[in-house]
């Protein structure tokens, strides 16, 4: 824009320099015309010579004021060239190299923030695509089912677990397909659009399986109702254990009020009128076998309620197992003699000592020995092994008794569960024996198991550590 602006200021100089000389011509030429006029009406020698003075001034002057006028625009051109002209140049100059580098830093800004940019986005999408392997991965694997429906009740999301408890097949895709079979006092409308309903349960039993249903609404990015929600929970065990609950209360009531009513009777018989001794003898025996029946009765109740709540501490010692079962045998001896059996005990060799609670391993072993009594016939045989097997020791009663049917086999360390209730009930019994021995060697790191055919004999195992175990 400022290229040769020097040349065209010093051009524009000399242009108005020739203007004014060009007037003061003009002018000069006026007055010699003035005085053309003036030699005709006047003396033409003293003009004349007037006129060639003033040619002669006219030419100096022109020729003084032309080399003023043309030094001075040197001058004046050299000024500005120095003095407004480069600083002008330099500064365009600067300017031009300053605008090229910050339009290259431009390009790289916007290069570095599309790179920026890039990266970013990037990092967003593997954020999202490790959420969703996330979420898949817990969908998958999570034991509750989950499935989600849209306004309109058609699937969107479900797990396997799902599918499982509520035995969804293809052709279910639906909440209506779903949940119609089971009917349930439910639908989508009522969740979604009924504030009193905002979410609800449900129980439902599917085959051998009770499950409960959860349903809440969800919502979307304007707070709006875009669907629901149902969670399914596996809740058979808690199902069962409140039945088991329940028939434990039955179960004891039962047994209380047998021999409180057989108390009651016999003490008012007794009160009613006189009886001989001989009669005396025989209801107050019945008062006592049943009072006594009673108190065991609620001794085991306790017993098992100490161990359910952890209240009964086992007190670990390192004591001879050979040496017990020989004490219990000998404890239990009237009972042998009075059946007339055969007991005998066998202790291998190089037993080490183990590592329980003497008193609950003593309690396990009297239980077992004594069921072998009472329920093998008169003249049976029973025998004892003691022995040792990796880190455990061992006790396996065999007896010849009446046996147990297979289909009870799993049931027998259920509490108040009997074979036989009636024979049971008249040997004593009170169904508990085979839990509490559970629970005690379940405490004590041991266990039991039972074989056993009907009218051949029963063999039970019981396993008992012999190290001490490490805290």
């Amino acid at each position: 824009m400022f290229k040769n602006i020097q040349f065209k200021i010093m051009l524009i100089f000399f242009i108005i320099g020739i203007a004014i000389i060009g007037g003061f011509g003009l002018f000069f030429i006026n007055s010699l015309d003035l005085l053309n006029s003036q030699i005709q009406s006047n003396e033409i020698g003293q003009v004349a010579n007037q006129i060639s003075r003033l040619e002669n001034d006219t030419k100096i002057l022109l020729l003084v004021s032309s080399s003023v006028f043309v030094v001075i625009g040197i001058l004046i051109a050299m000024y500005l060239s120095k003095f407004v002209i480069y600083p002008i140049n330099k500064l365009i100059k600067g300017a031009g190299k300053i605008t090229e580098e910050e339009r290259k830093r431009g390009k790289r800004a916007k290069k570095n923030a599309f790179g920026l940019m890039s990266t970013e986005l990037k990092q967003k999408l593997s954020e999202v695509s490790t959420q969703k392997n996330q979420i898949e991965t817990i969908m998958l694997h999570m034991t509750d089912g989950i499935i989600a429906f849209n306004r309109k009740g058609r699937i969107i999301l479900i797990n396997p677990a799902a599918k499982k408890f509520l035995n969804i097949g293809p052709e279910d895709n639906t909440f209506e397909d779903i949940f119609k079979k089971f009917n349930l006092n439910i639908n989508m409308e009522r969740i979604i659009y009924l504030e009193n309903w905002t979410s609800t349960e449900q129980r439902i039993q599917v085959e051998d399986t009770y499950v409960n249903v959860f349903f809440a609404p969800f919502k979307d990015e304007s707070d709006r109702p875009d669907g629901v929600i149902a969670v399914i929970q596996d809740i058979t065990e808690h199902v069962k254990l409140d039945n088991m609950q329940k028939e434990l209360v039955a179960d004891v009531s039962h047994e209380l009020k047998t021999p409180i009513t057989s108390i009651m009777g016999y003490a008012d018989t007794l009160l009613e009128g006189e009886y001989d001794k001989e009669t005396q003898d025989k209801f107050l025996n019945v008062i006592a076998t049943e009072a006594r029946r009673m108190a065991k009765l609620v001794t085991d109740l306790l017993t098992l309620s100490r161990y359910d709540n952890n209240k009964e501490r086992t007190q670990k010692e390192a004591f001879d197992l050979g040496d017990l079962v020989k004490k219990c045998q000998d404890k239990l001896a009237i009972e042998i003699k009075k059946k007339n059996h055969t007991v005998n005990c066998f202790v291998t060799a190089d037993v080490p000592p183990v590592y329980a609670d003497k008193y609950d391993i003593e309690r396990v072993v009297l239980n077992i020995l004594s069921n072998s009594i009472k329920y093998t016939k008169e003249g049976g045989e029973i025998k004892i092994y003691v022995g040792f097997v990796y880190n455990d020791a061992y006790i396996k009663i065999f007896d010849n008794g009446i046996g147990i049917p297979e289909d009870d086999l799993n049931r027998i360390f259920e509490r108040f569960y009997r074979v036989d209730k009636a024979r049971t009930r008249e040997m004593g019994g009170t169904g508990l024996g085979l839990s509490i021995a559970k629970e005690i060697l379940d405490k004590n790191g041991g266990s039991i198991d039972i074989k056993s055919v009907v009218g051949e004999g029963t063999e039970v195992v019981i396993k008992i550590p012999t190290k001490q175990e490490k805290n």
